[in-house]
């Protein structure tokens, strides 16, 4: 048995850098995670041929490169490796007129692009785009800070202040809206509408989903400004680099290491017991980064105590899931809608607003969708180092799914269970693709398909293939992420916490609930 100040269970990116924190504090830290590479959602393997990378999940770190983690341990995660690949053509969209839009960070192609389907668009970005500094303030400082009454007064007091009352509750309506009411607000364009609204259904927000409006507008945004920052090699220079801080810092990293149960004693957390029998004790913290039903359901045998708490957990409510479709090709997609589209990052094939609720709408049901929403990401149009000379790598990104079948909203394919039918409904992917991009299929070198419920085999957080682990509507968002009461990464059980996507502020690499938690722990 080993005895450590923290014990921190699953190795995800919050995990990790929560344990780089305490580590650097003088903390005495061990991290357990149950597969043979660290990570979670953020990993890079050569799933399709040898010398092709592919990202499992996350491709997009910008987030990481902007957070206060990132700020902080600049320098140190430099040194052990951390290298991004900037973006400037960031996103776009391709529609089935043939027209297309993207966002780049030269504003004046931007603004031209959008000029080509509304003056007043052009117009209305450009002046969103100059009051962005302003309205980002605020916001981030929300996102950036520990939920809880006086995050939400601090923010509204300094909102008040530098904004005035109608200015507070424009950002207030803001936070509250849906992607098309304030899409409807600012453009008139269906394909602008559209491109922006893709970003909410990253983050399980539909168009008519109130509070999903603040997602399309801080990725647009804050593209326009400040660009997109890939991994150089793939999405794994993050984790490995903070692997090396942990190490280096004294900490141990055990994988293979199946958690099954955190030993309490008291009310409080004492440590952890392995599938293997062996336990391991912990003086000051255990810090469970999973999926809320697995602290109740599994992790935690005999309940926390609080019978209100483990209910709340076991009703933790996931977004739908997820395809993963990886593709080694032998060169990039030939947008039909124009050459500049192999320069983007992402490509969406999202045409409208109606049919990505109509999409959502069926995955909720049960359905396969008949029109999926597509992220095709194009890394090795920006890092070559991906795929061997010449190659190239596809990540598809395929929403919204349910994670068991109930029927087809095309009539297409019986119900059965994924692994019967991943590869039909994978064909329906690339014939979606083929129409945008003809002769896809032919660059094809190899493939790799993770459905639903194979990403979930993968990474036990992501439940049914919900790549974000928990819905952030509302309801389940800010001072109810995962559960009211709960919002500070605490639980019922003294001295154990939780982290990751499934607590505030929610999902993406920003390494936030981690860092926010280990500052707390650790007394800044």
């Amino acid at each position: 048995m080993s005895e450590f100040d923290a014990i921190l269970v699953g190795a995800g990116h919050n995990s990790l850098a929560c344990a780089a924190h305490l580590a650097a504090k003088g903390w005495k830290v061990g991290v357990f995670e149950r597969n043979a590479t660290l990570g979670g959602a953020v990993r890079t393997q050569e799933y399709t041929l040898p010398g092709f990378r592919h990202d499992f999940g996350a491709m997009n770190l910008s987030l990481f490169a902007g957070s206060a983690f990132h700020k902080m341990y600049a320098n140190e995660l430099k040194s052990h490796g951390l290298e991004f690949a900037p973006v400037a053509d960031c996103f776009a969209s391709v529609f089935p007129d043939g027209k297309w839009f993207g966002v780049s960070t030269d504003l004046e192609k931007t603004a031209t692009r959008i000029a080509a389907f509304s003056s007043a668009d052009a117009d209305a970005w450009r002046k969103l785009v100059a009051a962005f500094p302003g309205e980002a303030e605020h916001l981030f400082r929300l996102l950036g800070s520990p939920m809880g009454f006086r995050a939400l007064a601090g923010t509204g007091w300094n909102l008040w202040r530098k904004k005035g009352v109608s200015g507070a509750l424009d950002t207030a309506r803001l936070l509250l809206s849906s992607p098309r009411a304030w899409l409807d607000e600012n453009f008139a364009s269906p394909h602008v509408k559209a491109t922006l609204a893709a970003w909410g259904m990253h983050l399980d927000f539909a168009p008519d989903i109130a509070g999903g409006a603040v997602f399309p507008y801080l990725e647009s945004m804050a593209n326009q400004n400040f660009g997109m920052v890939l991994g150089k090699g793939g999405a794994d220079t993050m984790i490995r680099a903070l692997e090396n801080m942990v190490t280096a810092a004294g900490g141990k990293i055990f994988t293979n290491a199946d958690v099954a149960e955190i030993t309490t004693a008291g009310g409080k957390a004492t440590g952890i017991r392995l599938a293997s029998g062996e336990t391991h004790s912990a003086a000051k913290a255990v810090i469970a980064g999973v999926a809320p039903g697995a602290l109740a359901g599994r992790l935690l045998p005999n309940g926390s105590g609080d019978a209100g708490f483990d209910t709340a957990m076991k009703k933790f409510r996931h977004a739908p899931g997820t395809m993963m479709i990886h593709l080694a090709l032998d060169d990039l997609p030939n947008w039909q809608a124009g050459a500049e589209l192999r320069q983007f990052a992402y490509v969406h094939l999202a045409p409208s607003l109606d049919q990505m609720a109509k999409t959502y709408s069926q995955a909720i049901a049960g359905l396969l969708p008949d029109e999926p929403v597509l992220v095709v990401g194009q890394p090795t149009a920006i890092d070559a180092s991906r795929a061997p000379a010449g190659k190239h790598v596809l990540w598809v990104q395929v929403r919204a799914l349910p994670a068991e079948i109930a029927g087809d909203a095309a009539g297409e394919i019986q119900p059965a269970p994924w692994e019967t039918v991943k590869e039909r409904y994978a064909e329906r992917v690339l014939d979606i693709i083929e129409h945008y991009a003809p002769g896809l299929r032919g660059k094809i070198l190899g493939r790799a398909i993770f459905s639903p419920l194979d990403l979930e085999r993968e990474n036990p957080n992501l439940v049914g293939g919900d790549q974000i682990c928990g819905s952030h509507h509302i309801s389940q968002n800010f001072l109810f992420r995962p559960a009211r009461g709960f919002a500070k990464w605490n639980t019922p059980v003294e001295r154990l916490h939780l982290t990751g996507a499934a607590t505030w502020p929610g999902a993406g690499v920003g390494a936030a609930s981690g860092f926010m938690l280990a500052r707390q722990l650790a007394g800044r």
